[in-house]
């Protein structure tokens, strides 16, 4: 299997694609596409992506990008650890959370974007419409955890790592979050399959 990632490993949705196939205990090989060279919109990964956009997965002769339905194909295809909870309700809520964090919060991804949380990058502070939507962030998450500060459905599933994402923006750079939600996103952040993602070699941060 190839995985397909940015150059900088600062893409979420990167990320979960890559926790995904390790949580399964699976090999792989990774390969990586410079985004601000364009080398997506080159013939030779379209090829490979008919989206031409990253995380994409290659498994034998069938290739797959958009990182929820990579995580989905490698839940349903490998043994291993569950990605998604096993009942049918909290699972469709669990797709629910990954498709709202890549939907919806624009405002704090345009502001608090992956390269502040993997390469140090500094911001400066909120606009009022990024608080706006941080106080959204935090009351759907409060209320998903419901004063828990381990998983969101139990059991630990790919979802927390989507949402331990979207907090960690802002968490990094000293924004006001609630404490449950910072212990909350801790205990994620530790998690060793996501750990090999931090601790990946990145080449220096130009322009941020």
């Amino acid at each position: 299997m190839i995985l397909y990632v940015d150059a900088n490993f600062a893409s979420p949705y990167a990320l979960v694609a890559f926790v995904s196939l390790l949580e399964k205990g699976l090999t792989f090989d990774i390969e990586t596409v410079d985004l601000a060279a364009r080398a997506n919109q080159g013939l030779d990964f379209a090829r490979t992506s008919i989206t031409r956009r990253v995380p994409t997965l290659v498994h034998e002769d069938f290739s797959l990008s958009e990182s929820s339905a990579i995580c989905e194909y490698i839940d349903e295809t490998f043994p291993g650890t569950r990605l998604y909870p096993t009942d049918l309700r909290d699972r469709a809520r669990a797709r629910q959370v990954q498709a709202w964090v890549r939907s919806d919060l624009m405002p704090i991804r345009d502001e608090r974007p992956t390269f502040v949380v993997f390469n140090g990058a500094t911001r400066p502070a909120l606009s009022a419409q990024a608080r706006e939507a941080a106080d959204k962030l935090f009351s759907a998450a409060l209320s998903l955890l419901d004063r828990r500060t381990d998983n969101l459905f139990g059991d630990w599933s790919i979802a927390d790592v989507d949402l331990a994402m979207m907090l960690q923006r802002l968490i990094v750079l000293g924004d006001p979050v609630p404490q449950l939600l910072i212990d909350y996103t801790a205990r994620q952040w530790h998690r060793p399959t996501l750990q090999q993602w931090v601790h990946r070699p990145r080449p220096p941060l130009i322009g941020y």
